[in-house]
């Protein structure tokens, strides 16, 4: 059984998992491995070395595993942090632009107003003026009219008056 050890150049721990993982595996070859396992790890001072080799392989797999990801993680964290930072900066600009947009319209409407009561104040005389003219013309109109109709009915009372009698 040694001399199959020696001879096997398979790590340990692996044959471990397929032995321990293998539901297929008869009972028979399962009661072997585990037969064997004392013996490998504690028969000779080499399965010792290689035991060591693999424990330091999986912790420098292990320490490989999580600097990577340690590093996955910042170069998330840092991308995250730009991507902020632009939007952060493109809301910044966004603003500045606003605001400027801001101030002339308050300046066009601060003009505008101007404009809007010098219009008020220049053209109330101008409508008025207009305003009392046509007044005027309508009222003329009107007498005029007012003047005919009594004519006419001074007129048609002395008809009546003469057809009476």
């Amino acid at each position: 059984m040694s001399s199959q050890l020696s001879h096997n150049k398979e790590p340990p721990y692996i044959r471990k998992t397929l032995s321990d993982s293998c539901p297929a595996s008869s009972t028979a070859n399962s009661k072997s491995l585990r037969h064997e396992r004392p013996l490998r790890l504690g028969s000779s001072g080499s399965s010792d070395v290689s035991n060591d080799t693999s424990t330091n392989h999986a912790e420098s797999y292990f320490l490989r595993r999580e600097n990577r990801l340690s590093a996955k993680k910042k170069a998330e964290e840092e991308k995250m942090n730009s991507d902020y930072k632009k939007m952060y900066e493109k809301a910044l600009a966004t603003n500045e632009r606003l605001k400027s947009r801001l101030e002339t319209s308050k300046q066009e409407l601060a003009v505008i107003q101007d404009q809007l009561q010098k219009a008020q104040n220049g053209k109330p005389n101008d409508c008025g003026s207009n305003v009392l003219e046509s007044e005027k013309k309508v009222k003329a109109e009107l007498k005029q009219e007012n003047q005919r109709l009594k004519d006419e009915n001074g007129a048609l009372i002395r008809v009546i008056t003469k057809l009476s009698k």
